[in-house]
């Protein structure tokens, strides 16, 4: 697709201006359509432009997204859920026009069931409000995509991120939500039960669904207990391909790793530029382990074997979180880092994923294709899941650095799938994948259209997300 095909569709002009009018008599202050609030909403950490909303509403309680979802059905408008602004594919670009419904005022915990090791928080909850409320329970959340994401974001997008590895993504520990369609009818997918065999799977449809089915008011969250000790540490390798052997035989040999992070060469100089480290400028693993202290030093001695297998230096680990908050503080600053290799310059976050067996041979082929055609593109990536990012520094403002930056991104999900992999292992589709979307799964896109056209007859929610309707 590339941001170059990205163009604003129909807009409804009259809805829009009448729609407006009745948000500001029923939401006052709460309704806001100043340029640079708009702005703020259209805003994403990528390269896709932004569109802005023309106005944003801040939502404060599920009656409130009733009401506002009944108006928009009126008036025929559509209305795009914002939790942060950190998603990387355009999810919260408003293209049709439209309403943002910033959820950062809806952010309570409902509830902690400590021992059933569930919650049930608002969708604009960030995951780091959430781990601060759950301290004292000792519970935690684990999934970690490195922003402080809402919630609610997370779970539209099927987030996941550096403990997937052990503890899945957003599709393995949402348990239910309650869901406002289109209608006005607020639902509820699912019981707190943790497993059920009671008709469709509806949890399951609106997580990932890019709130383009309809509109998330409360998530049920599955929690961990906080391990009794954590270890993390590092080792560099000759190769990234090396570097690959060693995540593949640490999966396979069924080492139940946390974390298990790649860095290419490029990437371990940005994170010693940018965050203050001093590693060695080779491609790098950053591990941990979470369990009982004999535990995590039996998986740690076995990560360094397998390592050493494989060419790498000596594993580094310690226990100490001060070490570890540094080592994971850089490896969550990597976007930040490859921006800073280039001043002035943007990076454009692209993520795949491919079956583990493949990962070596992917990067691989990766790195080669970056050198051939001259690019500033350092690699990282949630390893366990074979799933890899690259950033690609570029002036977002030159159209051939654009044009030469879309060509790598469509060799590379092609890659991708020829590999029996996906377009995207966490970012999502929404503007910025779609054609690689139907690539992927062919006639299932036809599904999803039927679909979204039988939730959301309308077009309201989200539209221009995921796919074309026609």
């Amino acid at each position: 697709m590339g941001i170059s095909s990205i163009r604003p569709g129909i807009r409804n002009e009259e809805g829009l201006a009448s729609a407006g009018q009745v948000l500001r008599q029923v939401f006052g202050d709460r309704f806001q359509t100043g340029e640079s609030i708009r702005a703020q909403h259209a805003h994403t950490t990528t390269w896709v432009p932004p569109q802005l909303p023309d106005g944003v509403v801040f939502i404060e309680t599920a009656a409130d997204v009733r009401e506002i979802v009944r108006i928009a059905t009126q008036h025929r408008v559509p209305l795009i859920p914002f939790g942060t602004g950190s998603s990387l594919e355009g999810q919260v670009n408003a293209p049709n026009g439209g309403f943002s419904l910033d959820f950062s005022r809806m952010n309570k915990v409902l509830e902690v069931n400590p021992d059933d090791l569930d919650c049930t928080v608002e969708p604009g909850v960030t995951r780091e409000e959430l781990n601060s409320h759950l301290r004292d329970t000792g519970l935690f959340f684990p999934i970690d995509p490195g922003a402080n994401a809402s919630i609610g974001g997370m779970t539209s997008t099927r987030a996941s991120g550096t403990n997937a590895v052990r503890y899945g993504t957003m599709k393995d520990n949402v348990l239910a939500l309650t869901v406002v369609t289109a209608n006005g009818e607020e639902i509820r997918t699912a019981r707190r039960a943790r497993k059920s065999s009671a008709g469709y799977d509806l949890t399951r449809l609106f997580v990932g669904a890019e709130g383009s089915l309809g509109i998330i008011t409360s998530v049920t969250l599955r929690l961990q207990g906080i391990p009794e000790q954590i270890a993390g540490g590092y080792c560099n390798f000759p190769t990234l391909r090396q570097a690959c052997e060693a995540v593949i035989m640490t999966i396979q040999m069924g080492i139940p790793v946390a974390r298990i992070e790649l860095l290419n060469a490029l990437q371990v100089k940005a994170c010693n530029s940018y965050s203050g480290l001093n590693l060695p400028e080779q491609p790098s693993l950053f591990v941990e382990f979470h369990g009982s202290p004999d535990s995590v030093r039996l998986q740690s001695e076995a990560f360094g074997e397998i390592a050493a297998e494989n060419g790498s230096s000596p594993f580094a680990w310690s226990a100490n979180p001060e070490e570890r908050a540094r080592m994971w503080k850089a490896r969550h600053n990597v976007y930040w880092s490859a921006k800073a290799l280039r001043p002035g310059a943007n990076a454009i976050a692209t993520d795949v994923c491919v079956p583990i067996s493949r990962l070596a041979e992917c990067v691989a082929e990766t790195e080669i294709d970056i050198a051939e055609h001259g690019l500033l593109a350092p690699i990282v990536g949630h390893a366990g899941d074979g799933n890899f990012h690259v950033s690609l520094v570029i002036d977002d403002k030159d159209p051939k650095e654009i044009a030469i930056a879309e060509a790598f991104i469509a060799r590379l999900n092609k890659r991708a799938l020829a590999m029996d992999g996906t377009c995207t292992g966490e970012h999502g589709i929404g503007q910025g994948k779609q054609e690689f979307l139907s690539d992927e799964l062919g006639g299932s896109v036809d599904i999803m259209r039927q679909i979204k056209k039988s939730l959301d007859p309308l077009n309201i929610f989200n539209p221009g997300k995921i796919f074309a309707l026609d």
